[in-house]
């Protein structure tokens, strides 16, 4: 893979990306994922509701600009519209974040995944009050990029060989919390889905839970702005004992055949959402879409060293996960 400055007489530059992928990955992934059947017959579970109103919606209307704001009626969207147009932004992909946010919140294994890092996040074992007197929220950074990892090195190093159309996948870049005593409080329609999910679930018998919400966020490229979705989170008492029991992942290396173990963490958790992932070569969880323009340049972005929060986001989740430590 060759980068260099366009000018012909200017010394070329050669980035050697060596990638590895071990002889069982295609196993181990099936022994772990849910199957698509199960996927396709959960996806009517997961919902939407009227942004203006509150009706829930089987058939709803979005804004055809953001693509992340849902009505039941035309009439409901113009009476949203002056609260609604500070916050929306264009979204190049047909159906925004909803879809990819559905296939996630319907999927066991990676929201098991996000559970322990939300507890981890939000500090759940050092506070017994959050997610029972006092709410929690949990903001998960959601990106595009390639599936292939060359195809992102040739992004990142601005290598003119890449191709136009790139196949993508769902990556979680960060998770960040809502912190009650030192942030803004949560918008009276977040604080009322919390209350209503706490009512409920201490009615169902799940009293002894935390609850929270989870925002799903997707930036753009250049700007602190974007689009996002939130929705109810409930941890189960039993994730909060896997926590505080602290097993480590394990995981097995490709190149060398060493069993490594992965201390307990955040960091770690999103990282196994992200490996998961990476491994549905058939598109089983249902992640993988086409790129966009605005994918592209995020990644092309933080291969310039631009300060961009959508840049910087991801160059941190570089430095933090075992894939990236040759491109960094």
């Amino acid at each position: 893979m060759s980068t260099g400055s366009g000018d012909p007489s200017a010394t070329s530059n050669v980035v050697r990306v060596v990638h590895a992928i071990h002889p069982d990955r295609d196993t181990f992934f099936h022994a772990e994922a849910v199957s698509s059947e199960f996927l396709k017959a959960n996806q009517k579970y997961v919902g939407v509701e009227c942004t203006q109103c509150q009706m829930r919606l089987d058939k709803p209307l979005k804004c055809a600009k953001c693509k992340s704001v849902w009505y039941c009626s035309k009439e409901c969207q113009k009476k949203n519209w002056s609260k609604h147009k500070p916050t929306c932004h264009k979204d190049e992909r047909s159906s925004g974040l909803l879809k990819l946010v559905q296939m996630i919140i319907i999927n066991p294994v990676i929201l098991g995944y996000l559970k322990l890092g939300v507890t981890f996040v939000c500090g759940l074992l050092d506070d017994p009050q959050i997610g029972f007197n006092t709410p929690f929220m949990a903001r998960v950074e959601i990106a595009i990029e390639p599936s292939d990892i060359l195809d992102f090195a040739g992004l990142y190093f601005n290598d003119r060989t890449t191709g136009e159309k790139l196949q993508g996948m769902v990556q979680l870049n960060a998770i960040t919390a809502w912190n009650h005593s030192m942030q803004t409080p949560l918008t009276p329609k977040r604080l009322s889905m919390w209350h209503e999910a706490r009512a409920r679930l201490n009615a169902e018998g799940f009293a002894k839970d935390p609850v929270g919400l989870i925002e799903f966020f997707g930036r753009s490229p250049a700007y602190d702005i974007g689009n996002s979705m939130t929705a109810e989170f409930h941890i189960p008492a039993m994730m909060l004992a896997v926590a505080r029991g602290g097993k480590p992942f394990e995981y097995i290396s490709a190149i060398t055949g060493a069993l490594i173990k992965q201390p307990l963490s955040a960091v770690a958790s999103l990282e196994r959402v992200n490996l998961h992932i990476r491994a549905d070569r058939q598109n089983q969880l249902g992640l993988r879409t086409e790129m966009t323009e605005q994918d592209k340049e995020t990644i092309r972005a933080a291969g310039r060293n631009e300060d961009a929060l959508p840049s910087r986001i991801l160059k941190e989740k570089m430095g933090r996960e075992h894939l990236y430590a040759n491109l960094v």
